[in-house]
């Protein structure tokens, strides 16, 4: 096929939705014991030291922390499965189209989504009972917990379609057995009633790396709407983010991930990882996973680019060397994700969810859809020259669209973005399967290929849940 930190802890460990899921790792965390969620979150230092556990859902396995990133890229002519069956065949199940129900992957990514969205609901029914010594604090908290919920939102809405909706505290998951899943259109107007409640709260600035700050909200809202094709809504708030002139494109696409460089002026929002601190247990065990078999120790060739991505490049784009390493057998593998200086499966690479290039494609496609071949080919243009390229001179529409969409798989190979890119472009059938047949591989998909199936323990728990076709 297609080739820092301590543990949070209480005795009233919430529970997410559906899902018997126990507490993750959190980051930043200031360890608390024997301490009941119900009277918990009384002050302002209780309050912080949740927030940090919301944060932390992000970091784990079933989000950023491995699985996410594969969902977005592997069912995509981007990346494929070495061994798909490696670790139960949960990555080549999405490589092959042969997902089940029962795949670990999407049921932790469903009970790893549901309790950051749980816990983000805690925050924001209780935060305005609390006093906060300094109001503006508060009321950046809620745009944080408003920015994450809506994130979560937006990841299962795309990979599952219509889900349960919750937007409020619950200790007690049976009171919301019975409502089964919420449609599409409800659950995208409450990402962006959401990401709006965050753009009004959310500071400009952070000294808190790792924290959401206004643009972040910006950027997801702009990249919500063009998931809607709200083209001229997504070009204002996309158009801010470049106004507000909070973020740059760095010179040497190299220096972007670079372990001594995070959280640099052109990211936007990143999960954190560090490597060394607690044991060993704080990083991120992705680079492990996306290496190819053999390189290192423990190594999966889960999520490694194909061959005939990476000679998408052409020879004189720097991108070709700074993003997608190779092995001395010719294995294309991501070196975003850099090597641990610890263990292997501690490494200290953020994972990065949005960045400033992200936003300049965005809104390079936002005006071409709108008739504005000039601004696209400009928007467009920047991340093409910092790549070392030429300008594109291309007039029609149809052929700087293509262009927008190239650079997009270019630019942001691993980042778990080309899925959903062909899903919100309605053109994932058609693409693959001329994929597929360019490969001469015989897998043929159509349109009930296109959601991932609702993992059964959620149906078995709830069976007014029901599965995808």
């Amino acid at each position: 096929m297609k080739k820092i930190i301590n543990k949070i802890g209480y005795a009233g460990s919430l529970l997410c939705l559906l899902a018997l899921a126990s507490c993750t790792k959190e980051l930043n965390q200031q360890p608390i014991t024997s301490k009941s969620l119900g009277n918990f979150l009384n002050t302002e230092t209780e309050v912080e030291e949740y927030i940090n556990a919301v944060y932390g859902t992000l970091q784990s396995n079933g989000l950023y922390g491995l699985y996410l990133p594969a969902i977005g890229e592997i069912p995509s002519d981007n990346t494929f499965d070495e061994v798909p069956a490696n670790d139960g065949g949960m990555y080549g199940q999405l490589d092959q189209f042969t997902t089940v129900a029962s795949n670990g992957m999407l049921s932790d990514f469903w009970k790893n989504s549901y309790q950051g969205i749980q816990r983000a609901n805690t925050v924001l029914n209780r935060v305005d009972g609390i006093s906060y010594s300094v109001s503006a604090n508060k009321q950046a908290r809620k745009g944080e917990m408003h920015f994450i919920r809506a994130l979560l939102y937006f990841n299962l809405v795309r990979v599952f379609g219509d889900v349960p909706l919750v937007t409020k505290e619950t200790s007690n998951p049976n009171e919301f057995f019975g409502q089964g899943r919420s449609s599409k259109d409800l659950i995208y107007t409450q990402i962006t009633t959401d990401l709006a409640s965050a753009i009004q709260e959310l500071p400009v600035n952070t000294n808190t790396p790792g924290k959401a700050i206004k643009t972040a909200a910006q950027s997801l809202l702009g990249k919500v709407y063009l998931t809607l094709g709200k083209f001229s809504e997504s070009k204002a708030v996309l158009a801010d983010v470049v106004a507000s002139g909070k973020h740059q494109l760095l010179n040497d696409p190299a220096d972007i991930f670079a372990l001594n460089n995070k959280n640099n002026n052109e990211i936007i929002f990143a999960v954190q990882f560090a490597s060394g601190l607690n044991g060993n247990s704080e990083g991120s065990s992705a680079y492990q996973q996306f290496s190819p078999s053999g390189s290192i120790s423990g190594a999966k060739g889960h999520n490694l680019p194909t061959k005939s991505f990476y000679q998408l490049y052409s020879a004189g784009d720097k991108r070709k060397t700074a993003y997608v390493g190779l092995t001395s057998a010719g294995t294309p593998f991501s070196i975003k994700l850099k090597a641990s200086t610890t263990t292997p499966v501690d490494g200290g690479s953020n994972f990065v969810v949005l960045r400033y290039a992200d936003v300049l494609l965005m809104l390079a496609e936002t005006e071409n859809e709108l008739g504005n071949a000039q601004n696209a080919k400009n928007a467009l243009n920047l991340v093409r020259k910092r790549a070392g390229l030429v300008d594109i001179t291309l007039q029609s529409q149809t052929e700087i669209r293509a262009a927008i969409m190239l650079e997009r798989r270019l630019e942001l190979i691993g980042e778990g973005d080309r899925w959903f890119d062909l899903l919100r472009t309605n053109t994932a059938v058609p693409v693959m399967n001329a994929w597929f047949a360019s490969q001469n591989i015989t897998t043929r998909i159509a349109d009930r290929d296109l959601l991932q199936p609702i993992p059964q323990d959620q149906i078995d728990t709830d069976p007014s849940i029901k599965q995808n076709p």
